[in-house]
């Protein structure tokens, strides 16, 4: 049995030693000089830190900054007045969703039933009602990363805040258009 153990040693026993410096590892963890830009914070690929300068969210005076990304604020008296804008808000709005994030039409799909569920509420409980789908809707948007959902949140919370019953459709309107665009 004894014989049997020494004839069937896992192959790396049998191995030589790694040998030490760039391109292998010794026991004591010197590997040698870094290659230069690699995580040594010195030249151009390696610097890592220090002041970036002042950060701003507008990005069209950025070199390469994309508006797809910028999140300006949704107009609530505009969403209410104006179909067309309340349109490409919804083309934008899902335009984002496509570049940023991994929504699934299934996620959009169950917050547009909630709104509607929330539009047909009584009159009394609505603001409540909305009060609650913002809730659901923050925590769908942090849960699962949905950053360009994030104007959404804001537009409903300045419906909410207004409590009227046709910014609460249109809400509903634009909410529609969007589910429809994404599919």
């Amino acid at each position: 049995m004894a014989e049997e153990q020494a004839t069937t040693k896992p192959p790396q026993q049998n191995r030589p030693p790694r040998p030490s410096g760039p391109g292998g590892s010794a026991p004591g963890g010197n590997k040698g000089p870094r290659p230069e830009g690699r995580g040594d914070n010195k030249g151009p690929a390696g610097d890592r830190g220090g002041d970036r300068g002042p950060r701003s969210d507008n990005r069209e005076g950025r070199p390469g900054g994309d508006r797809r990304f910028d999140n300006p604020e949704i107009d609530l008296d505009k969403i209410m007045s104006d179909s067309l804008y309340l349109d490409n808000q919804a083309h934008a709005i899902v335009s984002r969703i496509r570049d940023m994030d991994s929504a699934t039409r299934t996620q959009l799909r169950r917050l547009y039933g909630a709104v509607r569920r929330a539009v047909r509420a009584p009159e009394n409980e609505r603001q409540h009602e909305f009060v609650m789908l913002r809730a659901r809707l923050a925590y769908t948007i942090a849960r699962h990363s949905l950053r360009s959902l994030d104007q959404i949140e804001r537009l409903l919370l300045q419906v909410t805040r207004k409590n009227e019953a046709r910014g609460y459709e249109r809400f509903r309107d634009l909410f529609e258009a969007i589910v429809a665009y994404n599919e």
